[in-house]
């Protein structure tokens, strides 16, 4: 009945649909050339869903007690992220400062600054996590992830505050924003929260600076995945994220997510419920990383990956920051070519923190990811709601 329904629907609509002859092509094909044919959010075959029962929903309760022996087990010996870090979280913390008890949360509400699949009318249910495994130097939310702002929770209390969004907040989805260092914890609440009546999509939102372990964890208990792949060059990742083996990790990550999830699907709603959306932070004068970027998404994927190419970078967090006043034998490795008598630096100097990324990115800069995503062949982008809602 729900099929029929559909087609009467879509029968309707269909001059602002892509042709009806294209409807129904194999998702390795290509899209037509001319935009004024295409959907924002493509509600069509084979990305339309007639109705989504959440992953978590499925699994048997066998396999849910194996889950939840194995996020002890990590908390034990903590593997979740490339770091490492091998610590028992019971009695001493790594890189990310969490113990194994509680998470830290810094804010949960109804968010409507995501993508409009997501947030849809009613916003997105978002968990913002305190801490990270990352230290990103121009972290756009640094003063939640560079620190540990916030209030404690056990896995069983912030199981609860999904019902709350739920039955409260009447949100479309729990947002979980980085939790790649409470993956144990979180995979116990989704568990817990299932025994209570969640009935919500999980969305994992995150830096894909993941193991494969931990994705392994959340296979049947994450519905989307919304990983950002931020730079291609290891010398990058290693300036900007203090990370070695960032892009490396990124492209092992996400391919599993995509291996567990697919490309993005929608109910008729316009409601993303499963799936892979890809984000890119578009940095300046760093858009041959992302044209890189996005050309590996279309080989490696899919061509039907959903993609944000986002130009919300400002200069944040350590980015044009005064330099440290420090002994003369760092004034070349600041790029200071004065140097006081005495072998000390300037009194003062404008010389800033990572002086090259500490402008907005212009318009250049994004068409020329764009266009790069474009000529690789992907064709399903993440578009702000031009009239500052939820647009179908």
């Amino acid at each position: 009945m729900l099929d029929m329904i559909a087609t009467k629907a879509f029968a309707s609509i269909r001059p602002a649909l892509r042709p009806a002859s294209k409807l129904l092509r194999p998702s390795s094909a290509r899209p037509p050339a001319t935009s004024s044919s295409r959907r924002t959010l493509y509600l069509a075959p084979p990305f339309l869903l007639d109705d989504y029962i959440p992953r978590y929903h499925l699994i048997s309760s066998v396999d849910a007690s194996k889950k939840r022996s194995l996020a002890y087990a990590h908390l034990r010996n903590c593997n979740l992220c490339p770091r490492l870090c091998g610590v028992n979280r019971y009695e001493t913390t790594g890189v990310c400062l969490i113990g194994a008890e509680t998470v830290k949360v810094n804010t949960i509400a109804p968010h409507f600054g995501e993508e409009p699949p997501l947030q849809g009318h009613n916003g997105s249910g978002s968990v913002f996590f305190s801490g990270c495994n990352m230290r990103c130097v121009f972290c756009q939310n640094h003063d939640i992830a560079h620190q540990r702002n916030g209030f404690d929770l056990t896995p069983e209390e912030l199981a609860e505050w999904y019902l709350k969004l739920q039955e409260v907040g009447h949100v479309h989805n729990i947002n979980l924003v980085t939790p790649e260092h409470v993956v144990p914890q979180v995979a116990l609440s989704i568990l817990h929260a299932r025994e209570l009546g969640l009935r919500l999509p999980i969305v994992y939102n995150t830096s894909s600076f993941d193991s494969l372990d931990s994705l392994r964890l959340l296979d049947g208990l994450v519905d989307i995945y919304l990983p950002d792949f931020k730079v291609w060059s290891r010398a990058t990742g290693k300036r900007l994220l203090k990370a070695d083996n960032y892009t490396e990790t990124a492209m092992e990550s996400i391919k599993e997510m995509h291996r567990q999830v697919g490309d993005l699907c929608f109910t008729a709603d316009g409601i993303a419920k499963k799936g892979l959306l890809v984000r890119h932070l578009v940095m300046p004068g760093k858009e041959d990383e992302g044209r890189e970027i996005v050309r590996w998404l279309a080989e490696n994927l899919s061509k039907d990956t959903y993609v944000h190419i986002m130009e919300q970078y400002f200069p944040r967090a350590h980015v044009g920051k005064p330099r440290r006043a420090t002994a003369a034998g760092s004034a070349t490795e600041q790029g200071l070519d004065q140097v006081e008598p005495g072998g000390k630096l300037p009194a003062k100097t404008e010389k800033v923190r990572y002086d090259d990324i500490n402008r907005p990115v212009n318009e250049l800069e994004m068409s020329t990811v764009r266009q790069a995503a474009e000529e690789a062949g992907l064709w399903r982008f993440a578009e702000a709601a031009k009239h500052g809602g939820f647009n179908i």
